[in-house]
């Protein structure tokens, strides 16, 4: 049986070699089919990333799909079962580097669109393509940057799909309609070095820190909502120490991140964990890195548009989350629009032997098309 449009071009992208912050050509071959069917193309390059942002129609509402073609490293070549950049099918599982994440998701989005435009349905509204080759990386010359600049044009995104693999069992069984923060900081603690021997004349910054790590680590923050679990924090990082076993280490460096609800602040977050640091007796230095708000789209048009779509292409419900990490919609969310995260199964995202279901991908491809159909015909 020969391979449907969606899954060829998926081959085609997950053939290309874009590991962050690298695109291998991924944008210049989605700018070509989008350029084809009447979209207006921009390549924005900021730093050492590109960028692509394509529009067709000028009118709102705008509905936009976006997503990423960088990819995470490989792992060990020797444990893939086929070469990770060498598109293989086998049992009706596609294989490769970032095929679940995500550019099975992208072809989806291209082939919907050009499905939805050849069908000659009048088109009430926008279509935009959205897509970075920074969102597996630092994250800072990508979505955000865009964003920014559709900000200073006055280019409203209204409603914002994003393709990253929300799946967990089925194809659409999870529709991510919500992220919680993250908020990282980097916490330096400093004593005095000494020799083990004699810890009168030192002062151990490990054995300082750690009554206060205990009392961080048993805290509650908040006790979460109906969208959104409790706030966690989590300690990732620990390190002290010359690498000599008998000398006290003058200062120790713990790395932490907070995962927060809508229920807190990152403002708060970081009051709270100032007031215990400052109970205790020691010389500290905090640094802060806020990574992404919390957001949320309650149901409405967007949400109500997809659900409809899984329960028709699929036979079945889906369910609202806001659970796992952070995505480009962190970017998107802020100025205003409904996004919604909604691909593949992610059983196997930055795993060796990525695979995605290849009747997932056309189910999904339908799903993408039915939603701009409900929400732009």
């Amino acid at each position: 049986m020969s391979d449907s449009e969606t899954i060829q071009l998926a081959k085609d992208l997950i053939a290309r070699e874009s590991v962050t912050p690298q695109d291998a050509g991924c944008q210049a071959l989605l700018a070509e089919r989008l350029g084809a069917l009447g979209f207006d193309i921009e390549h924005l390059r900021f730093n050492e990333v590109d960028n692509l942002w394509a529009r067709y129609g000028q009118q709102s509402p705008l509905f936009v799909f976006a997503g990423h073609t960088d990819v995470v490293p490989t792992g060990p070549l020797s444990e893939w079962s086929s070469p990770p950049f060498q598109p293989a099918t086998r049992e009706e599982m596609l294989y490769g580097r970032g095929a679940a994440d995500m550019k099975s998701s992208i072809a989806a989005m291209i082939t919907a669109t050009e499905r939805f435009l050849a069908s000659g349905n009048t088109i009430n509204g926008s279509i935009g393509f959205l897509i970075t080759s920074d969102e597996e990386g630092p994250a800072v010359d990508g979505t955000v940057k865009v964003v920014e600049l559709l900000q200073q044009r006055n280019e409203k995104i209204d409603w914002c799909l994003v393709g990253e693999p929300s799946s967990t069992a089925k194809v659409g069984d999870v529709i991510k309609n919500g992220r919680r923060g993250s908020l990282g900081g980097k916490l330096t603690v400093y004593g005095q070095q000494g020799h083990v021997a004699y810890p009168h004349l030192a002062q151990n910054p490990i054995h300082l820190t750690m009554p206060a790590l205990a009392q961080l680590c048993a805290m509650e923050w908040d006790q979460g909502n109906e969208f959104f679990p409790p706030t966690t924090f989590q300690i990732s990082n620990v390190h002290a120490g010359t690498g000599a076993t008998n000398v006290i280490p003058g200062e120790i460096v713990v790395d932490f991140n907070f995962r927060f609800s809508t229920e807190t602040t990152d403002a708060a977050l970081m009051q709270k964990v100032t007031v215990v640091l400052d109970s205790f007796d020691f010389k500290y230095r905090i640094d802060w890195t806020l990574s992404g708000q919390p957001f949320l789209t309650p149901k409405g048009e967007l949400v109500d548009a997809a659900m409809h779509a899984i329960q028709s292409v699929c036979g079945y419900s889906s369910e609202l989350s806001t659970s796992g990490g952070t995505s480009d919609g962190r970017f998107i969310a802020p100025t205003g629009a409904q996004v919604l995260e909604l691909g593949p199964v992610n059983a196997t995202i930055h795993k060796v032997n990525e695979c995605v279901n290849v009747n997932d991908l056309e189910k999904l491809t339908l799903i993408y098309e039915q939603i701009l159909a409900e929400l732009l015909s």
